[in-house]
């Protein structure tokens, strides 16, 4: 028979971990329900300290929709979000993101458009720059650009070089385990990393379509059933 004290241990091991906040940082997830945030609680949950976001074969989504954290607008800050996929399909096509100075475009439906770090369960746009119901692709994983002005609705991009090289930005994601992307909003200076490797530094040019200020949230995309985890969501403000 096994004595108190290690049954004990082993009761205290099987709980989840989190990291000490950061000085100078807050967390955004209270690490036991979804209080602050607000989305369609028949996708979005939370337990033993992770946010879920679970979509099922049998109530497929039309359209992407989103998590929205209701702390306010966000303008220059560094925010930290751990993440990972877990009950992929087989295709692993599921697709999730970050969105960052956002506008709400469909408040019933939990929708919104804008600067998105973009991530997914095959690695292939982890760390990217994508505006959602905007301008699309505006850097791909691994490049630094500079956005120009345009008068139409594709962008006007000019690649100024790389953040690192392709190979070092692709070793940077774990497909089966949990995953760090932050972001770094600066005026109109935006950077991504995955795991401390930068995989995208942005410039916005454009004053009609760049956004100074506006909302945080968690995608869900539309597709093929998927689960995205999210947990230690920290964010500093910056001048």
């Amino acid at each position: 028979m096994r004595s108190l004290s290690t049954v004990l241990l082993t009761a205290l091991c099987a709980l989840p971990t989190h990291a000490a906040t950061p000085a100078g940082f807050t967390a955004l997830f209270n690490g036991k329900d979804l209080k602050g945030w607000e989305g369609n609680t028949s996708l979005w949950s939370a337990k033993d300290g992770v946010i879920v976001g679970r979509t099922t074969a049998e109530a497929p989504l039309k359209s992407n929709t989103f998590l929205i954290w209701k702390g306010g607008e966000v303008k220059n800050f560094e925010l930290r979000a751990t993440f990972r996929f877990v009950d992929n399909n087989e295709k692993r096509t599921a697709n999730s993101g970050i969105q960052y100075r956002s506008k709400i475009v469909d408040p019933a439906g939990w929708v919104v458009g804008g600067y998105q770090g973009d991530i997914d369960a095959a690695g292939r746009y982890v760390g990217m720059l994508y505006e959602e119901k905007g301008r699309g692709i505006l850097a791909k994983p691994g490049e630094k650009v500079k956005l120009l002005p345009s008068d139409e609705k594709k962008p006007k991009i000019e690649v100024l070089g790389e953040t690192a090289p392709a190979a070092t930005v692709s070793a940077a994601f774990r497909p089966d385990g949990w995953n760090e992307l932050t972001v770094i909003a600066e005026g109109n200076h935006l950077r991504h990393f995955l795991n401390g490797t930068p995989t995208a530094d942005i410039v916005d040019l454009d004053p009609a379509k760049a956004s100074a200020t506006g909302v945080l949230a968690l995608q869900i995309h539309q597709g093929p059933p998927m689960q995205i985890q999210f947990k230690e969501i920290l964010m500093k403000k910056l001048p």
